[in-house]
């Protein structure tokens, strides 16, 4: 077991060894411009890439927020169960992020998506209507890439299979976007 725990615990470590520093400074910028523009931040994923998008919109709208003079408006999609069974039931389960973002979103808004494939149907048909309609697109994505890859304009890839190890290494670039604003609130003013 100890073989197994160290495996695991060196395969973590080169994941986020993986995660761009430059890309992460890249996403601080956009969210930094979202607050200070007063522009909606949309978060979502599936299974463990949903209680990532949860955890991190409670960190920032509440933890990052706290520590500085404006409030981030942020909201994650998997969050409100009977619009989404409304939703899925009504039109299609692929539909649950995108109906949300066609009544929600507007331009210059901010989507940023979290998937460990990259290719999650109801992910992908959200982030394509976002990009088509002048939302900023962010996608967090494991080593598959998927389509999300290709389609967000700001793409993290963490360089692992793992669902697990993915979803960690998400969690992390999570946090470092909210404690960027919570140790470093002159980022507000900037």
């Amino acid at each position: 077991m100890n073989s197994w725990i160290n495996d695991y615990l060196k395969a973590q470590k080169a994941a986020l060894d993986s995660i761009s520093g430059e890309a992460v400074a890249q996403l601080i910028a956009t969210f930094q411009k979202a607050l200070t523009e007063e522009k909606q931040i949309f978060v979502f994923g599936n299974g463990g890439s949903a209680a990532n998008a949860s955890h991190f919109v409670t960190d920032l709208g509440k933890g990052s927020s706290d520590k500085l003079m404006k409030r981030f408006r942020c909201v994650s999609l998997n969050d409100n169960v009977s619009w989404m069974t409304a939703l899925g039931n009504d039109y299609s389960y692929e539909d649950i992020f995108l109906r949300q973002l066609m009544y929600q979103g507007n331009a210059g808004d901010v989507v940023m998506a979290l998937s460990g494939s990259g290719n999650s149907p109801n992910v992908v048909r959200a982030v394509e209507w976002a990009r088509r309609n002048g939302l900023a697109t962010i996608a967090l994505v494991g080593a598959k890439r998927g389509r999300l890859a290709d389609l967000a304009s700001q793409v993290i890839v963490i360089n692992s299979t793992h669902y697990g190890r993915v979803e960690d290494a998400q969690m992390g670039i999570c946090h470092m976007l909210c404690y960027a604003f919570m140790e470093n609130p002159l980022l507000e003013s900037a």
